[in-house]
């Protein structure tokens, strides 16, 4: 039962803390637009590896890790924003790299890692949340572990219900601009 619990919790905190729309969930629905829900799939999955470090970090007390982050959060932020700010600006001017088909699911994902992992504030939140639900008590390596796999869950139903969503829309999108144009041309 008490590992259950340790599963069934880390979906929550997957779930809860998957939630907000930032870049990475800005990222994910753009491709899903873009190339489909598998692209939207996979952004979603860099941003879940990178929460696991986290969590991991967290649930296993790696505080030499988690020192390090904090020590260097300015330079790190810096560098994630940096990293945003220049695929915003090959976004805006419209560079579409002509890549395999492997080598953009790779760059979707290991662009979607870096700013995931560029998040320092993400392992306060993650503590935040091991002290809310009382987490630092009792932890084992399969609790840590059924802790992290639930995390990983939680945000992978959380990037495939926003890949869905936004696949959804851009479908109604368009049903709805064919509709207007069929009404404009029977005029």
């Amino acid at each position: 039962m008490e590992l259950a619990l340790f599963l069934l919790k880390g979906i929550l905190i997957g779930l809860l803390f998957g939630v907000p729309v930032g870049a990475v969930g800005t990222m994910a629905i753009q491709r899903t637009l873009e190339h489909g829900i598998k692209a939207g799939l996979i952004t979603g999955l860099g941003s879940s590896a990178a929460d696991c470090i986290y969590v991991s970090i967290g649930a296993f007390g790696l505080t030499l890790v988690s020192d390090f982050l904090l020590k260097y959060q300015t330079a790190i932020t810096v560098i994630g924003g940096g990293f945003i700010i220049a695929m915003g600006i090959c976004s805006f001017a419209g560079k579409k790299s002509e890549l395999k088909k492997e080598s953009a699911e790779m760059a979707m994902f290991l662009s979607a890692f870096v700013v995931g992992i560029t998040n320092p504030a993400a392992i306060l939140t993650f503590l935040f949340a091991f002290s809310y639900f009382n987490l630092t008590e009792g932890m084992t390596v399969l609790n840590g572990a059924l802790l992290v796999l639930g995390v990983l869950a939680g945000t992978f139903v959380w990037w495939l219900l926003l890949s869905f969503a936004a696949a959804i829309c851009s479908r109604l999108e368009q049903a709805v601009s064919g509709k207007r144009l069929v009404g404009t041309r029977l005029r």
